[in-house]
C-alpha cells in the first residue's frame, strides 16, 4: 500500500510503497474491533459506586408507629428500602469491570482500525519526528502543512525528544503515541494519523512477533 511521504520540514516528499502494511478482506475484524474498543472504555471504569443495603444502614431498628390505630401504614423500621435514607434494594457493590482480549483478537482489532483508516486516506507517513528547538509554533506549523484540516492528529513515532514533546503539549487538536503503546481506540478516534517511517516499522514487527508466538 502506498503512503504520502513529508520530510522533517513538512514539505511532501513524494510516497512511499509499505509492502509489509496489513491487509484484511472486506468486513473480517469488525467485530474485534467493536470488542477491543468496548474493553478499553470498560477497563477505564473505576467501578467503585456502592450502596448500602438494609441491614448496612445505621440507626434504630425500632418500628416507627404500632400497628394499628393511627390510620397510617403498617410501617416497620427507618431502614426500610422505600423510606428515605433508607437501604438500598439491589444497588451497585465495589466490582472490576476489566475485560481480557487475547492476543489474536487485539492483532486483529488493530489491523482492522488500521486498514479502514488507510482505505480512507487518513494515514500519511513522515521521515522522523524534530523541531529546532520547544516551540508550539513550530510543531503547529509542521501539523498544519501535513494535515491542514484535520481536527484531531496522531503523531505516532518510536521516540520523541524532550524538544518534540515540550512543543507538541499545548497543541489541543494534536496527541503524541509510541507505535508501541497504540490501541485500536487511539487509531479509530483520529481523523489524521501521521506515522514516523520507524514508528511504522516497529509496528509492524509488533504484528510479526505477536504472529509467531
Amino acid at each position: 500500500m502506498k503512503f504520502k511521504l513529508f520530510k522533517n520540514d513538512g514539505t511532501s516528499s513524494g510516497e512511499k510503497e509499505i509492502k509489509t502494511f496489513p491487509i484484511l478482506e472486506e468486513g473480517k475484524g469488525i467485530d474485534a474491533l467493536r470488542q477491543a474498543i468496548i474493553a478499553v472504555h470498560a477497563n477505564q471504569r473505576q467501578g467503585n459506586a456502592s450502596t448500602k443495603v438494609r441491614s448496612e444502614v445505621r440507626g434504630s431498628g425500632k418500628k416507627i408507629y404500632r400497628q394499628k390505630g393511627l390510620g397510617v401504614g403498617r410501617a416497620g423500621d427507618k431502614k426500610a428500602i422505600q423510606r428515605r435514607g433508607g437501604g438500598v434494594s439491589f444497588g451497585p457493590k465495589p466490582r472490576s469491570y476489566n475485560q481480557k482480549l487475547n492476543k489474536k483478537i487485539k492483532r486483529l482489532a488493530m489491523e482492522r482500525a488500521l486498514v479502514d483508516q488507510a482505505n480512507a486516506e487518513n494515514i500519511v507517513l513522515i521521515e522522523d519526528w524534530s523541531v529546532s528547538e520547544a516551540k508550539t509554533k513550530l510543531f503547529k506549523n509542521l501539523i498544519t502543512s501535513i494535515a491542514p484540516t484535520a481536527k484531531k492528529v496522531l503523531a505516532i513515532g518510536d521516540t520523541f525528544e524532550d524538544n518534540f514533546v515540550l512543543s507538541a503539549r499545548n497543541l489541543s487538536n494534536a496527541r503524541l503515541s509510541r507505535a508501541q503503546d497504540l490501541s485500536p481506540l487511539d487509531i479509530v478516534q483520529s481523523d489524521q494519523i501521521v506515522f514516523s517511517l520507524k514508528g511504522l516499522d516497529i509496528l509492524i514487527a509488533k504484528f510479526g512477533a505477536e504472529e509467531g508466538k
